[in-house]
């Protein structure tokens, strides 16, 4: 059953509607922007309706899936890391899309809310919230790049894992929340080298 679980939660992560959603307006996202097939690059290339619609459904593939397996208690405990793990990386490495997917971002908000029932997403809603408004202060009031982000998205990932095991949620959504960490560190390496650069450069100044 374990497998069966794991398969369909990796084939529901994996559907790109952003980037279906982008053909449907005539914008191939991988010709815009960074060429990330997902919601905020359609929102960018399409508008805020085309967007919207893009976060919506990339945060139900992710959400619908755990929430029905958690309703079905089917899988409980450590059986369930595999599922979540597999919605997350089925959006990185989309088989619709060659293995070639998007950076999970609106996807892992929706597993940590079916997982958590809302409780994890939140967290992570507003640790990004606290590290951006930490961002624009040490930027006074600059907007922050693209990569600075990318930075904040994964560090926020890593925060939230730590809270998580710091505040006794059950080791199976911290182990989760580490994988969850890795496979975003992986779909931003682009964005934390980068970063990682413009950091050097600055400390060299």
């Amino acid at each position: 059953m374990i497998v069966v679980w794991t398969l369909l939660a990796f084939l529901s992560g994996g559907l790109m509607f952003s980037y279906w959603l982008g053909l449907l307006a005539k914008q191939n996202l991988k010709e815009h922007g960074d060429g990330n097939p997902g919601a905020l690059n359609l929102w960018k290339a399409a508008g805020y309706t085309y967007g919207l619609t893009g976060i919506l459904l990339d945060f139900l593939k992710g959400y619908l899936p755990i929430f029905m397996l958690i309703r079905s208690d089917v899988l409980t405990g450590f059986e369930l890391v595999l599922p979540c793990s597999a919605a997350v990386l089925g959006h990185i490495f989309s088989p619709f899309m060659k293995l070639r997917g998007g950076k999970a971002i609106a996807v892992t908000f929706g597993v940590w809310s079916g997982l958590t029932a809302f409780k994890g997403s939140l967290g992570y809603a507003i640790i990004l919230a606290i590290l951006l408004l930490t961002g624009r202060l040490l930027s006074k009031g600059r907007a922050t790049s693209s990569d600075a982000d990318g930075f904040q998205v994964v560090l926020g990932m890593l925060v939230l894992t730590i809270y998580t095991f710091l505040f006794d949620y059950s080791t199976s959504i911290t182990i989760f929340g580490f994988i969850n960490f890795l496979l975003l560190l992986y779909s931003h390496r682009k964005e934390l080298r980068r970063f990682a650069g413009t950091l050097n450069v600055h400390m060299k100044r």
